[in-house]
């Protein structure tokens, strides 16, 4: 068995098992992620830096911890919380994992026209278009084909990291803030800290993360190779969310402009650095909208799909799983039709989609640790002592986190 991992362990067999992790990670830097970096770099310079390591640590241990029984299983998610906690709150899980991630979906095409109209296209022309191109691949029946195309598209974050270059930080400073965490008694502050943290973890993160190595058809031979996948797409996700803030925070911040989205900060850098930083943010908002509004319909469709027991799987036609390509069409649909109608309150979804996210998660968590604690489930793969505890530790962070952002929002922070 040594030997076999050892020979799966070769740069090829890395290279191959790319994909599922770092897809889930990068699709967690959505349009509603870089509004918080932004807005976290513009209003407090280098100051919330510290928090991206512990990020990134939390993003591995429920990722590796779902990719684990992805291998061991060949079950998603879905399946397992089903067979372990019943019909009953399987449904209830579904039923606000399909109401959260739509409207997670429509800040996603929010974000799409927002980041668009700074190449002059407006939203009743970008929002369909794109729209239709994200049916169009969601429908082309390969999953391989979909991962490909999206990883290709997640390449387009190097522009954050260009631009971090282009605004020349005190990159002394930059690492002392790093590695020193700071902390400013201010509610705003402590609302950005507690934000930054809720974006690294979604709930549909969680599926996602499960699902692909279940449609890639891993086993247990490949938990190595799934580790190398899971560390360094957490890893590569948190830096890119670094360079975000460097960048707001070498610029915005010693400017005194705060920042309320993206878009505002791609505008803002342009008579300061250049029309250049401005391309390469807001070619990073579409590339991240874009991304996240690729993968959540899927997610949601697959989860809902997989818990009742219905067929699903890009690669399934029409015919075979007309519910999951059903919703997808749905959600894809319904999301672009309130994105270009007049009148719609499109912070009030996004906020809502935020509570329910924030009561949904530590209760998949909790779901997740006891599936993957579970000896008769996951066997010799079970979670051990140290990774229960950093499990445990996790969703007790979470919990707490998700109980100061409640407060900090009755109080209008």
């Amino acid at each position: 068995m040594a030997h076999r991992t050892q020979q799966k362990l070769t740069l090829a067999a890395v290279l191959g098992a790319m994909g599922p992790g770092l897809l889930a990670a990068l699709a967690g830097n959505d349009a509603g992620g870089i509004a918080t970096y932004s807005s976290a770099g513009a209003s407090f310079g280098y100051q919330t830096l510290w928090i991206l390591p512990i990020m990134a640590v939390l993003l591995i241990v429920v990722q590796e911890t779902a990719a684990r029984c992805g291998c061991v299983t060949g079950k998603g998610f879905a399946s397992l919380i089903r067979e372990k906690f019943g019909v009953r709150k399987s449904a209830l899980a579904m039923a606000a994992l399909l109401i959260a991630n739509t409207a997670v979906t429509i800040s996603e095409f929010a974000g799409l026209a927002s980041g668009l109209a700074l190449f002059g296209v407006p939203k009743t022309i970008s929002v369909p278009l794109v729209g239709l191109a994200i049916w169009l691949l969601t429908m082309s029946g390969s999953f391989r084909r979909i991962e490909r195309i999206l990883l290709a598209v997640s390449c387009v974050f190097v522009t954050y990291v260009i631009a971090a270059f282009m605004v020349g930080p005190d990159w002394g400073a930059v690492a002392a803030s790093t590695v020193m965490p700071q902390l400013v008694a201010r509610p705003q502050y402590v609302s950005l800290l507690v934000a930054t943290i809720g974006t690294t973890i979604a709930p549909w993160m969680i599926f996602l993360a499960q699902n692909n190595v279940v449609d890639k058809n891993a086993d247990e031979t490949d938990i190595p190779l799934q580790r190398v996948d899971t560390v360094s797409g957490s890893v590569i996700a948190c830096a890119i969310a670094w360079f975000i803030i460097v960048t707001t925070g070498s610029v915005l911040f010693p400017a005194g402009i705060e920042v309320a989205d993206a878009a505002d900060a791609a505008l803002a850098l342009e008579p300061i650095v250049g029309p250049w930083s401005t391309v390469l943010f807001a070619a990073g908002l579409v590339a991240a909208s874009f991304l996240a509004a690729c993968v959540l319909p899927g997610v949601t469709s697959s989860a809902i799909c997989e818990a009742f027991g219905w067929e699903r799987g890009a690669d399934r036609s029409w015919e075979e799983a007309p519910v999951y390509r059903g919703i997808i069409s749905a959600i894809i649909m319904f999301s672009a039709l309130l994105v270009i109608l007049p009148g719609v309150n499109l912070f009030e979804i996004m906020m809502s989609a935020q509570v329910i996210n924030g009561v949904l998660l530590p209760v998949l968590l909790v779901f997740l640790v006891f599936i993957a604690g579970d000896k008769i489930i996951m066997g010799t793969y079970r979670n051990g002592r140290v990774w229960n505890a950093l499990t445990w530790a996790t969703i007790a962070l979470i919990t707490v986190l998700t109980v100061i952002m409640f407060a900090l929002q009755i109080l209008g922070f």
